[in-house]
């Protein structure tokens, strides 16, 4: 794929297709509970069923499939704190090759099982990005491995798309869609979807408070890095990435930002009213829509829901 060429929407459609034996078509549920509280319509695209509990196995998976032999005879390799790692593992495991996985010794423990069992090689650095990029370019230079990024990759955004590709023929003429915003591949992949399928749709990013990168890039148009992030959002917790900012500035109507409060409470919802279990970053977008932040009156809005990677034996509403 083109370096300064955006993923085209036939780009897109052939992830689909490639893709398509390995994912789930994820459902698409609503409550009525919820959408009394927001007064709206709310359609939550489910990437908590997806393989591996979220998103990121479209990604993963249409990286993967787009390598040739001799790139998958040396593996692959990456970091990530949890749901990519996870689902690179699975992807490497079914194509044949290995998976070399950069972790933060901080990572849940429900995250770092889940690329055990799918026989990823893990190797664990500082929590900081300058730990897990050096130690990432260490495994790289002793395996040979190729790298896939999480997120800073046309292949995962590409990929990533699939999902707002699949919501857009479920749910066709939202107003609205809400996604949570990490590194930025699923917010790009979806940005592109909607660009080529939806124009009308208006895409806004949901972020929390305490790791606010991607709105200050956004309103500064400069791309800020994620410094010392602080939230139960374990999986938003990256910078913006060089293809991903562009594609967000370009097509993102705006970015907003809830507290970690705010996040458990809409956390517990889905949990009490929907019966499905996701994780706190997966709940931000909820969190925005009930959070009086964006007027959402009358309106038809998607919100991916992005996985359902949680630890249960520490659940955030202990704490509440």
């Amino acid at each position: 794929m083109h370096d300064l060429v955006h993923p085209s929407l036939d780009d897109i459609r052939s992830a689909a297709s490639r893709i398509k034996n390995y994912i789930h078509e994820t459902p698409v549920l609503q409550s009525e509970f919820i959408n009394e509280l927001s007064q709206s319509e709310l359609f939550f695209k489910c990437e908590n069923f997806q393989k591996a509990g979220a998103f990121k196995s479209r990604g993963a998976m249409n990286a993967i499939l787009t390598l040739g032999k001799e790139e998958l005879k040396q593996g692959v390799a990456t970091h990530s704190s949890g749901n990519h790692a996870q689902a690179l593992a699975r992807a490497a495991k079914i194509a044949g090759t290995k998976a070399f996985i950069v972790m933060p010794d901080n990572a849940p423990k429900v995250k770092v099982a889940a690329v055990e069992q799918y026989h990823g090689e893990i190797f664990f650095c500082e929590p900081t990005l300058e730990a897990r990029e050096s130690k990432l370019q260490q495994v790289i230079e002793q395996t040979g491995a190729t790298l896939i990024h999480p997120y800073n990759d046309y292949r995962v955004i590409t990929g990533q798309a699939t999902a707002c590709l699949e919501l857009n023929r479920q749910t066709p003429k939202l107003d609205l869609v809400l996604c949570p915003v990490g590194g930025g591949g699923l917010l790009s992949g979806t940005a592109l979807a909607l660009h080529y399928l939806s124009p009308k749709t208006k895409l806004v990013a949901c972020e929390p408070q305490g790791a606010d990168d991607a709105q200050r890039s956004f309103r500064s148009g400069i791309l800020v890095p994620s410094i010392n992030p602080h939230t139960i959002a374990d999986g938003l917790l990256t910078s913006l990435g060089s293809l991903t900012f562009p594609i967000i500035m370009k097509y993102v109507h705006d970015i907003i930002t809830v507290d970690d409060e705010a996040i458990k409470t809409a956390m517990k919802y889905v949990w009490e009213r929907m019966k499905i279990i996701i994780e706190p970053s997966a709940a931000v977008p909820l969190a925005v829509a009930l959070s009086g932040k964006i007027d959402l009156k009358g309106l038809k809005v998607g919100i991916i829901i992005s996985g359902g990677n949680v630890d249960i034996t520490n659940l955030p509403w202990k704490k509440i």
